[in-house]
Protein backbone atom coordinates (compact mmCIF):
# COMPACT_ATOMS: atom_id res chain seq x y z
CA UNK A 1 0.00 0.00 0.00
CA UNK A 2 2.81 2.56 1.02
CA UNK A 3 4.68 1.55 -2.47
CA UNK A 4 1.13 2.55 -4.29
CA UNK A 5 0.97 5.63 -2.50
CA UNK A 6 4.88 6.84 -3.30
CA UNK A 7 4.52 6.15 -6.58
CA UNK A 8 1.18 7.66 -7.19
CA UNK A 9 2.81 10.87 -5.53
CA UNK A 10 6.05 10.41 -7.60
CA UNK A 11 3.25 10.60 -10.70
CA UNK A 12 1.35 13.54 -9.45
CA UNK A 13 4.45 15.50 -8.45
CA UNK A 14 6.26 14.95 -11.67
CA UNK A 15 2.54 16.31 -14.10
CA UNK A 16 3.11 19.12 -11.30
CA UNK A 17 6.73 19.72 -12.52
CA UNK A 18 6.03 19.51 -15.86
CA UNK A 19 2.96 21.06 -16.27
CA UNK A 20 2.04 17.69 -17.97
CA UNK A 21 -1.47 16.00 -17.50
CA UNK A 22 -2.80 18.80 -15.21
CA UNK A 23 -1.97 21.83 -17.60
CA UNK A 24 -4.96 21.71 -19.84
CA UNK A 25 -5.51 23.90 -23.12
CA UNK A 26 -6.62 27.60 -23.74
CA UNK A 27 -9.54 27.90 -25.79
CA UNK A 28 -11.49 31.11 -26.61
CA UNK A 29 -14.30 32.86 -28.05
CA UNK A 30 -15.32 34.54 -31.41
CA UNK A 31 -14.40 38.01 -31.46
CA UNK A 32 -17.20 40.48 -31.11
CA UNK A 33 -18.11 44.54 -31.98
CA UNK A 34 -18.52 46.27 -28.29
CA UNK A 35 -21.33 48.79 -28.57
CA UNK A 36 -17.84 51.37 -28.58
CA UNK A 37 -17.48 51.78 -32.37
CA UNK A 38 -14.00 50.12 -33.56
CA UNK A 39 -13.82 48.53 -30.04
CA UNK A 40 -13.74 44.59 -29.99
CA UNK A 41 -13.67 42.01 -27.56
CA UNK A 42 -12.80 38.57 -27.07
CA UNK A 43 -12.51 36.19 -24.25
CA UNK A 44 -10.11 32.89 -23.30
CA UNK A 45 -9.55 30.04 -20.70
CA UNK A 46 -7.80 27.49 -19.41
CA UNK A 47 -8.02 25.28 -16.67
CA UNK A 48 -6.01 23.89 -13.94
CA UNK A 49 -2.24 23.38 -13.76
CA UNK A 50 0.88 25.89 -13.42
CA UNK A 51 0.12 28.98 -15.52
CA UNK A 52 -3.16 28.70 -16.59
CA UNK A 53 -3.51 32.21 -16.83
CA UNK A 54 -0.82 32.87 -18.91
CA UNK A 55 -2.07 30.58 -21.04
CA UNK A 56 -5.70 32.08 -21.15
CA UNK A 57 -4.21 35.58 -21.37
CA UNK A 58 -2.06 34.24 -24.52
CA UNK A 59 -5.10 33.02 -26.52
CA UNK A 60 -7.01 36.49 -25.92
CA UNK A 61 -3.78 38.16 -27.11
CA UNK A 62 -3.29 35.52 -30.07
CA UNK A 63 -7.20 35.78 -31.45
CA UNK A 64 -7.26 40.01 -31.16
CA UNK A 65 -3.70 39.91 -32.99
CA UNK A 66 -5.48 37.56 -35.53
CA UNK A 67 -8.57 39.31 -36.12
CA UNK A 68 -6.67 42.93 -36.80
CA UNK A 69 -3.79 40.87 -38.74
CA UNK A 70 -6.97 39.62 -41.48
CA UNK A 71 -8.03 43.46 -41.71
CA UNK A 72 -4.14 44.00 -42.56
CA UNK A 73 -3.78 46.00 -39.42
CA UNK A 74 -2.52 45.41 -35.44
CA UNK A 75 -4.07 45.31 -32.87
CA UNK A 76 -3.82 47.34 -29.43
CA UNK A 77 -5.21 46.27 -25.90
CA UNK A 78 -7.57 48.52 -24.31
CA UNK A 79 -8.57 46.36 -21.14
CA UNK A 80 -8.11 43.21 -19.99
CA UNK A 81 -9.80 41.64 -17.03
CA UNK A 82 -8.87 38.51 -15.67
CA UNK A 83 -10.18 35.88 -13.20
CA UNK A 84 -9.05 32.37 -11.34
CA UNK A 85 -5.82 31.88 -9.04
CA UNK A 86 -6.33 28.88 -7.64
CA UNK A 87 -4.60 25.61 -9.42
CA UNK A 88 -7.17 23.40 -11.32
CA UNK A 89 -9.63 25.84 -11.57
CA UNK A 90 -10.45 27.65 -14.70
CA UNK A 91 -8.85 30.84 -15.23
CA UNK A 92 -10.01 33.64 -17.68
CA UNK A 93 -8.98 36.25 -19.64
CA UNK A 94 -11.15 38.96 -21.47
CA UNK A 95 -9.91 41.54 -23.62
CA UNK A 96 -11.03 44.84 -25.12
CA UNK A 97 -8.84 45.66 -28.20
CA UNK A 98 -8.98 48.01 -31.16
CA UNK A 99 -7.17 47.53 -35.17
CA UNK A 100 -4.99 50.20 -35.70
CA UNK A 101 -2.84 50.83 -39.02
CA UNK A 102 0.45 49.17 -39.16
CA UNK A 103 3.46 51.50 -38.75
Amino acid sequence: MLNKLRDWARVALAALATGGALAGCASSTHVVATDKPGTYTVAASATGGRMAWARAHGEALNEARDYCERLGMQSSVKEESVSGVAMLTTHASSLNFECHPKF
